[in-house]
């Protein structure tokens, strides 16, 4: 136990205590309702623990005074702050940059945005969203890394990592918050908010894995999910936050509700009133009250009534001010508010570098016919069509926050340095959505005189991420009655694909010669489209959400299990559709090159292993092109027979390799008995003796195989 914070604890009133459990917004920014609620009075009193949406190192700083220098205990404010993906400088959304597969790129994006952010005055950050999603139509699965654990765990590691650092006190890292727990990322319907159900062994297997792998790396606070699991709201869920997260995890950390959650409770019909919901609240293990003020309001007269304990309001005061304490703020409250550090490091070139590097590699390239790309850059015209051409703020995606589109480079612009002896005709053709189709004249007349046509299509920024569910996800109307009318031209042409989620695209894939998945890759999206589109770099992006054929196959994910009766498209009597095949039309790990890669088959240095041994798995890789390529090499395993149905394959290992053209190299893989283990028919986390499948290729889809035993 901490003991400068029990001593601190000793001098302070019960209303002191209880106002460390509030979060209040302070109006600089919104992120939710809005509320005509202030209570920055309060915080001089002592009586509010942090602020949130409050920005710039000058006004955190006269914050911080006001509270230090005027409240009896003079204990200092923490601010938060949604820094998603970037803070002045923005990279490419969480889900586009797990296209990556490259965890040094995710914690560089992640350290950047720290670094930035914390110069500006910032303590926390409300990231990484580590939620497992498995339906494109939830608009927030922008936020996370897709649909699988084990991808998803690597990536939260890193990212709490590139957050935190190796010191909370360094005043270039902030505190990371892993949201939102638990299975926010499932809901009914993929409607945002809605109700989750599902299996206790569906959620230890494959949804709580990010959320503990966060935990495991040192991530120090919890942000509660707004939906009911089970009908239990997470809120006020006590086997997720007591004993799964505290007792069976070890997390000593805080936990933070999200915006108004205590307050919603009314709404999920589970409390009788806002008191009862803070009870509730504090009761099931909720240490700081964001926006609802429901603690500060009611946590006295709970506590007075026998509803709450003495015990329950210390242990959330303690978890707050521990957090305060590791930050360094009773040293020195205003350690992060040095206004000459912020205008050294706010936007400094080394940030949008980063992002500029991390966007290239978060491209995903979707099909090439006749190698239409790389477009030459001695190709005499181009035409770059469509909305997203000359736009800026929309390749700054869903949670931007506090990033400007006066920091975007955009597509134009960066084509007319990347092919500085082209002709690059652009036109906007028509916008995202609406029925206006008088600049569709002008458009096809540039592709009549174009080599290539380059098609900029897509999402605007806010059609994805929070609040913005949708039961189409094709591309809207216009932009499709656009295509069509350019297509008639018969001219080779490129899609580039700019969106936070995976998209509708069986007309599409049979209309363009080549796609890119470019989906909001912020600042730098224009230069790092351009050296895509030119082969100054070689895409390399893998998908890490399986894109549907329609909306009727959701949800659609790699690693499902069997069932009794397979798809088989000869026999009616099979699990599967009249009208369209089972598998997604791109899948999980899928992605291609404008080079080639070959697989040998697979050698074991073993074919059997006790559960305290080992196998050494390789192939050799060899890229038959002509360019040199980065290959994400993909381990999937798969339980042949087991005490409950498991999935034919998945995700147990991955390794990013440059491989120059020609050339080949030697990917291995350990594979031990932690591997194995799975939630068996008494929700024990063991491994079984038996058979299994080992498959490595270049995606989920791979059929390269063999067969190895654990005794």
């Amino acid at each position: 136990m901490n003991r400068f914070v029990s001593e601190l604890m000793s001098k302070m009133t019960l209303e002191e205590k209880i106002g460390q459990s509030t979060l209040i917004s302070s109006w600089w920014d919104v992120t939710g309702p809005v509320s005509n609620n202030d209570y920055a009075h309060k915080a001089k009193d002592g009586h509010v623990g942090g602020f949130f949406n409050a920005l710039t190192c000058d006004f955190l700083y006269r914050l911080q005074k006001e509270v230090v220098e005027n409240s009896r205990l003079g204990i200092p404010l923490m601010f938060g702050y949604d820094v998603i993906h970037g803070y002045k400088t923005t990279f490419p959304t969480p889900l586009a940059m797990s296209s990556s597969w490259d965890m040094e790129m995710v914690e560089l994006a992640a350290r950047s945005m720290a670094e930035e952010a914390a110069a500006d005055g910032l303590h926390w950050t409300f990231a990484p969203m580590v939620d497992i999603a498995r339906d494109p139509r939830w608009g927030r699965v922008a936020e996370g890394a897709g649909e699988d654990a084990f991808l998803g765990s690597a990536i939260a590691r890193a990212q709490v990592r590139g957050i935190q650092g190796k010191n909370l006190a360094d005043t270039a890292t902030l505190i990371a918050c892993v949201k939102h727990f638990a299975a926010y990322g499932a809901p009914v319907g993929g409607r945002d908010y809605n109700s989750v159900d599902m299996s206790e062994r569906q959620l230890r297997e494959f949804y709580l894995p990010p959320y503990k792998a966060a935990v495991d790396e040192g991530c120090q606070t919890v942000m509660c999910a707004f939906n009911d699991i089970n009908g239990v709201p997470a809120t006020t869920n006590k086997w997720l936050m007591t004993d799964i997260l505290r007792d069976e995890w070890g997390f000593d950390g805080m936990i933070v509700t999200d915006y108004t959650g205590i307050f919603e409770l009314t709404n999920h019909r589970t409390v009788r009133d806002s008191a009862d919901a803070g009870a509730q609240a504090i009761r099931a293990g909720v240490d700081m009250d964001m926006q609802s003020a429901i603690f500060m309001n009611y946590s006295k007269e709970n506590y007075e009534k026998g509803l709450i304990s003495m015990e329950d309001i210390d242990r959330a005061c303690r978890n707050v001010l521990n957090m305060k304490y590791k930050l360094g703020l009773f040293e020195d409250p205003y350690r992060y508010c040095d206004t000459m550090r912020a205008k050294r490091v706010l936007k400094h070139p080394k940030f949008f570098n980063a992002s500029f590097e991390v966007a290239k590699r978060s491209i995903v390239l979707l099909k090439n016919d006749n190698e239409v790309l790389p477009v030459s850059k001695e190709t005499k015209t181009i035409a770059l069509i469509g909305p997203m051409a000359m736009n800026k703020r929309n390749h700054l995606g869903t949670w931007h926050t506090a990033g400007r589109e006066e920091t975007v480079t955009p597509i134009h612009e960066a084509f007319f340095k990347e092919f500085p002896n082209s002709r690059i005709i652009v036109e906007e053709g028509c916008w995202y959505e609406g029925d206006d189709r008088s600049k569709f004249v002008k458009a096809v007349a540039a592709a009549r005189q174009a080599d290539v046509v380059v098609m900029c299509m897509g999402e605007q920024e806010f059609e994805s991420g929070e609040a913005a569910s949708k039961t189409d996800i094709r591309l809207a109307k216009i932009q499709r009655d656009l295509i069509d009318e350019v297509a008639k031209v018969n001219k080779p042409m490129v899609l580039l694909l700019h969106n936070g989620r995976p998209m509708v695209l069986t007309d599409e894939e049979k209309k363009f010669d080549a796609i890119l998945e470019v989906w909001h890759l912020g600042s730098m999206a224009g230069p790092a489209i351009a050296d895509v589109v030119s082969g100054d770099y070689n895409p390399s992006g893998k998908l890490t959400m399986s894109f549907p054929r329609s909306v009727g196959q959701i949800p659609v994910y790699y690693n499902y299990l069997n069932t009794g009766r397979p798809e088989d498209v000869n026999v009616r009597f099979t699990s599967r559709y009249l009208d369209s095949p089972n598998s997604p039309l791109y899948p999980f790990g899928y992605g291609l090159s404008y080079t080639s890669f070959s697989y040998s088959d697979i050698t074991l240095d073993k074919d059997s292993m006790t559960k305290n041994g080992s196998i050494k798995a390789t192939v050799k890789v060899t890229n038959t092109g002509k360019y040199d390529g980065d290959e994400v090499v993909q381990m999937y395993i798969g339980d042949k027979v087991a005490s409950v149905s498991r999935p034919l394959k998945e995700l147990k290992g991955f390794k990013k390799v440059n491989i120059p053209a020609g050339k080949t190299v030697e990917v291995s893989f350990e594979i031990t008995d932690e591997l194995l283990k799975f939630y068996n028919a008494d929700m024990i986390r063991a491994s079984e003796p038996g058979e299994f499948n080992l498959f490595i290729g270049g995606s989920s889809q791979t059929n390269n195989s063999t067969v190895f035993t654990l005794n």
